[in-house]
């Protein structure tokens, strides 16, 4: 395919094409795709007192000051494994052929690794390797909503080195320099049946690429009374970029050959926020069993990103999409652990996400909803210096009804993802030294 000779790089909010490269992502939509489970103890909580309890290294991901908490040298290690159930139905107003998709989230594994070590009696380090961000979805090929999306993923690991200091015996602040590798693929079919006079098989984009960006985690600590701790964390967005010439095979219709010559997309770039949050969380210890944690957090999706390309071939042009819509969510959770014995601690927590979407607004790349989380897990101290630790998570989004039309064109894919739901169970262990 031959081409003008290009900008350096396109914009996508000056691009007029878009190939419907939206984003999908889902290590498993907290409200947007954020997610609070990295296989660590706290999974058994749905996220309640996240900021305020303090039991082992994975501490630092929600608040950094915590590990001033820690004493000696503690290494956790985890994994999880998310099962989706996420099934698209058509209703009677849909427009296009082609099956419905199969599950698009059969299963993601994920790992995670946090280090603690006490410098002094007021200070601590600590180190964390984990992934709390994205999602992958896969549709089959000739589905109904392929024109919209086939494949897409983005992954988001994050390092965050971290340092923590205990101001007095009641107040800790802690600070994360933190660092995001992100991968980032899209897949979608390209109708090239010419304005529905002919039958063409579909050609295919893809569009992938890395980037590194960096943000930032801040934590206090503070211990209202022995029995009351309160934690209130913050992190920054990050800002990714991703830079590809779209790979286009098989497109024969030649009006969107010559719609993509116009438009030199020898070079696109997605511009993505992963959102700045804040979490306000308490711990209360009722008696020597019992201790009861809720949590409340707000994230800023409305920054997250305006993008997506389409290419609508029956209108004989290329688009660009429409704004996203995406607004801030809320969330709200509560807890208790019970310490049944010496070796044996059983945590619980019931949460709710705010959707980033509204119903009218939710697209197949990145069908994001309310979700509910129930989660339960068990906590064993094999020995002073070992903890094994079990959690079950299911976040429940119900149904999902979407409703997403080509600008040009017009033709509307219509239905809806039903008892959509995510599994999400994780485990691991905590050495302490």
């Amino acid at each position: 395919m031959h081409h003008h000779s290009p900008p350096r790089r396109l914009r996508l909010k000056t691009l007029a094409v878009t190939v419907a490269l939206g984003l999908s992502s889902a290590h498993a939509w907290a409200g947007g795709i954020l997610i609070y489970e990295a296989g660590q103890e706290g999974n058994g909580l749905a996220n309640a007192g996240a900021a305020a309890l303090a039991s082992d290294p994975s501490v630092l991901m929600s608040n950094p000051a915590g590990i001033t908490e820690l004493k000696g040298t503690q290494v956790s290690a985890n994994g999880q494994l998310i099962l989706g159930h996420l099934r698209f139905s058509r209703d009677g107003a849909n427009q296009f052929d082609g099956n419905e998709g199969g599950n698009a989230l059969q299963y993601l594994p994920g790992a995670s690794l946090f280090i603690s070590h006490q410098l002094d009696e007021r200070s601590a380090i600590g180190f964390g390797m984990y992934g709390n961000f994205g999602l992958a979805l896969d549709y089959d090929d000739d589905w109904a909503g392929r024109y919209f999306n086939q494949e897409a993923a983005v992954i988001g690991v994050s390092f965050q080195p971290t340092l923590a200091h205990k101001f007095t015996d009641d107040l800790s602040v802690g600070i994360g320099p933190r660092i995001m590798y992100a991968y980032y693929r899209n897949e979608t079919a390209i109708n090239n049946n010419l304005l529905g006079l002919l039958d063409r098989p579909d050609g295919q984009l893809e569009y992938k690429d890395t980037d590194v960006g960096t943000g930032i985690n801040l934590g206090l600590l503070y211990r209202v009374s022995p029995s009351t701790q309160i934690g209130l964390a913050y992190t920054s967005k990050v800002k990714l970029e991703f830079k590809d010439s779209p790979d286009v095979r098989k497109v024969s219709n030649p009006i969107i050959n010559a719609a993509l010559r116009r438009a030199d997309v020898d070079s696109l770039e997605l511009d993505m926020n992963v959102p700045q949050t804040v979490l306000l969380s308490v711990a209360h210890d009722l008696d020597a069993q019992w201790k009861l944690l809720g949590s409340l957090g707000w994230q800023d999706w409305s920054d997250f990103g305006e993008f997506g390309v389409e290419v609508d071939a029956n209108a004989g042009g290329v688009s660009r999409t429409v704004d996203r819509q995406y607004k801030d969510t809320w969330h709200a959770s509560l807890g208790a652990q019970y310490q049944a014995s010496k070796q044996w601690r059983w945590s619980f927590g019931l949460g709710y996400d705010s959707s980033a979407v509204d119903d009218k607004d939710r697209t197949v790349d990145n069908p994001m909803g309310e979700a509910w989380r129930l989660a339960t897990g068990v906590n064993y101290q094999v020995d002073e210096g070992l903890d094994l630790h079990l959690a079950y998570t299911l976040v429940w989004l119900g149904d999902m009804d979407v409703q997403q039309t080509k600008a040009r064109s017009g033709t509307t894919l219509s239905g809806t993802y039903k008892d959509a739901a995510l599994h999400i169970i994780g485990g691991g262990a905590t050495w302490r030294f």
